[in-house]
């Protein structure tokens, strides 16, 4: 079978759809995988950190996230990984997507470990961390956004940090915006610090500008 069709993304993307459907509307079988801090806490199933990665509130929730992974999530993995990172590109790409999902529920556990009412779920926070790791590999390359408006990604990234931040400040929605916020600066910063030489790369070419210019 084809490596592309087996590639690590898209095994993710598989298994996280499978999971996402079978229990989107079993609320008893999604409470056993979701993000419950006081669940965490009193029983220490730390496992739920990255169990509630798997599982998403509803079709509209799983569809995005996953187009967003399928299409960051490739080329990160079969083009920028293997060419930036060295050896062992394939687990250090799994490092930075389900360390995004893990690190991206911290400061809500530390913020909600107490509040039986709190849970979380859906993927978010890792790809959050994929996008961002291909923001820092080319900043200038465009986003389209809803398929269609182009925007260079160094410029929708920088946006949707300052919109994850005031959201979360407003704290106005039940959406997890600190979430969004932890994984997109996990992705960049674990990309970076595998390779620290990209953190150069990227300032030089943001400095440069798109190369329409």
């Amino acid at each position: 079978m084809n490596s592309d069709v087996l590639s690590i993304t898209n095994i993710i993307v598989g298994i996280t759809c499978l999971v996402s459907f079978l229990l989107m509307e079993k609320q008893t079988g999604k409470a056993l995988l979701i993000f419950h801090p006081v669940t965490i806490r009193e029983h220490h199933q730390w496992y739920r950190f990255v169990t509630s990665g798997f599982v998403h509130a509803d079709m509209m929730h799983l569809a995005v996230n996953m187009f967003v992974l399928w299409s960051f999530g490739n080329a990160i993995e079969r083009y920028y990984y293997p060419a930036f990172m060295g050896d062992f590109a394939a687990q250090k790409y799994m490092v930075l997507y389900f360390g995004g999902v893990v690190v991206s529920s911290v400061p809500s556990y530390f913020r909600q470990n107490k509040n039986p009412n709190y849970a979380a779920l859906g993927a978010s926070g890792g790809v959050s961390a994929v996008v961002f790791a291909a923001i820092l590999f080319e900043p200038w390359q465009n986003l389209y956004l809803y398929g269609v408006i182009a925007i260079p990604q160094i410029l929708a990234g920088a946006a949707y940090l300052f919109y994850s931040w005031y959201k979360d400040k407003k704290a106005t929605d039940n959406i997890g915006h600190m979430a969004h916020f932890a994984g997109a600066v996990w992705g960049l910063l674990i990309t970076g610090l595998m390779n620290p030489e990209l953190f150069t790369r990227f300032v030089q070419k943001a400095l440069q500008g798109p190369s329409w210019l």
